[in-house]
């Protein structure tokens, strides 16, 4: 159900079933979405559902390095372990707790170069050459959010090391990679901690594969506000970001003052926008539908270094007296093949009807034509439990991480991995298995707490260039993993 009446004429606007619609721009995964639906006579349904996965059922598969039972997946599918929480990186200090959002950034013969957000308030410093705020704050604590680089063998299926290479920020939850081989690091936050003789929190940040070409200088122009991810279009160097603040969500876009594609071109400013469905203000997108579009324009935000005013970041405010559209809450982005892929981890309505407080959906954002479709609508936790993260394969398959909290299906309890079908269903690809104790964590020599974490956000998905590996977090107790298998056999 959507959250508008049905006979609101803004809402008959904004609702367009693939019948009614104008055609979206021809895309593989565009066009597979529409005939695979009209083959199986089901254009325009309200909703997706929870299909077979094409890589057959999932269950408890050991790790090739500490030989736990950590995921579950399907048959053929092998996973190692890296970068655990505690382990020892390159400079001595220990890998940091919050595993979160990653990409790979480089392939240099042999080895895969990973970059990790860590999603933390205060704590210890990650001791890396980019810092940016090393302020001692209430507590003797300091900005303990940051990035690590992993290297990963290809041919060893093995870590060879892990790096720090940001440091001194806060809540680095998500971001996005560059088509020139950099991470865009974003803070999921608007701290201010200048009254304690740090720095101003909320912006963006550039990740290099080399940890000493990392400044740690905030790229200012793309905004103050609670970040979560960030997709990069290679033809123009746009950037498309998602906010993550309930209700309070625009689709953002930031156009560079310099499109050369260099490290550090973004710090030299740009403009930042907000979108806005042609024709309606102040659009709330919170519960759509599948097949559901809306066409696009751009309005200008004249301040992106706004401070929040109670719970709305600057930009927000200004995006919505422009008149900018709201999802829920803005979560990953990716581009793939001319699109971006937005999550909107909260999209639909819960028991009581309330928009904003669904199960989530993903939206598919054409740049070229500036129209919007909804690609995936969950109205049931099975068929997709707030999806988070998301990631597009070498081959085309749109992959979602889960950060509901888990839940029960055929296959157990645990947060999972889901696939997504061009007929706009879902289905599971892996599941959280983790549950250690005091016996397994000393076999594995790890440094961790004993429990059950099967409820604990995946996070960070996304492929190397051959569509090889899978790599993938759960953010506690904060493991990487590296996964390979039959890919070809379904569309991840």
């Amino acid at each position: 159900m959507s959250n508008q009446q049905p006979d609101n004429p803004q809402r008959r606007f904004m609702l367009k079933s693939s019948a009614m619609a104008v055609a979206f721009a021809a895309s593989p995964a565009v066009n597979a979405l529409q005939s695979m639906a009209t083959r199986q006579g089901r254009p325009g349904r309200p909703a997706s559902s929870l299909a077979d996965s094409p890589y057959g059922p999932v269950r408890p598969v050991r790790d090739t390095v500490t030989g736990l039972e950590l995921l579950q997946l399907p048959e053929g599918f092998s996973y190692a372990s890296v970068s655990w929480t505690g382990d020892t990186m390159s400079n001595g200090q220990s890998v940091p707790f919050g595993h979160d959002g990653m990409g790979v950034i480089a392939e240099q013969g042999d080895e895969i170069i990973l970059v990790r957000n860590h999603e933390l308030g205060a704590g210890p410093l990650i001791n890396a050459l980019g810092l940016y705020d090393e302020a001692t704050i209430a507590g003797g604590q300091r900005a303990a959010g940051g990035n690590t680089n992993i290297h990963f063998s290809r041919s060893q299926r093995r870590e060879i090391r892990t790096v720090p290479s940001l440091g001194g920020t806060l809540a680095n939850c998500a971001g996005g990679v560059t088509p020139w081989g950099t991470w865009l690091s974003c803070e999921e936050t608007t701290n201010d901690s200048t009254a304690e003789g740090g720095r101003k929190h909320g912006y963006v940040f550039e990740v290099t594969a080399d940890p000493a070409q990392t400044t740690g200088d905030p790229i200012v122009a793309m905004g103050r506000f609670k970040h979560e991810a960030v997709a990069v279009d290679p033809v123009n160097s746009h950037v498309y970001l998602t906010e993550d603040n309930r209700n309070q969500s625009p689709i953002y876009r930031f156009i560079p003052n310099d499109a050369s594609q260099q490290t550090g071109a973004l710090e030299k400013g740009g403009r930042l926008q907000a979108a806005k469905v042609v024709g309606i203000e102040r659009a709330n997108l919170l519960a759509p539908e599948l097949g559901q579009e809306v066409d696009l324009e751009w309005v200008d935000i004249n301040d992106p270094d706004m401070g929040p005013i109670g719970d709305a970041s600057g930009p927000y405010l200004q995006s919505r007296e422009a008149g900018a559209l709201s999802i829920s809450r803005g979560e990953g982005i990716w581009y793939s093949e001319g699109l971006f892929y937005i999550v909107d981890t909260s999209a639909g309505e819960n028991e009581e009807g309330e928009p904003g407080q669904g199960n989530g959906a993903v939206w598919m954002l054409d740049p070229v034509e500036n129209r919007m479709r909804c690609l995936f609508a969950s109205t049931d936790a099975v068929m997709g439990n707030n999806p988070d993260n998301i990631t597009v394969s070498p081959r085309g398959g749109v992959v979602m991480c889960e950060d509901g909290g888990g839940v029960e299906d055929q296959f157990g309890f645990g947060e999972r991995v889901m696939g997504l079908q061009t007929t706009g269903d879902s289905f599971i690809f892996a599941k959280n298995n983790i549950v250690l104790s005091e016996a397994n964590i000393t076999s594995a020599g790890k440094q961790c707490a004993p429990g059950d974490y099967r409820n604990q956000e995946i996070a960070g998905a996304c492929f190397d260039s051959t569509g090889e590996f899978l790599f993938f977090n759960i953010q506690t107790p904060g493991i990487t993993f590296a996964i390979w298998g039959p890919f070809e056999k379904g569309p991840m």
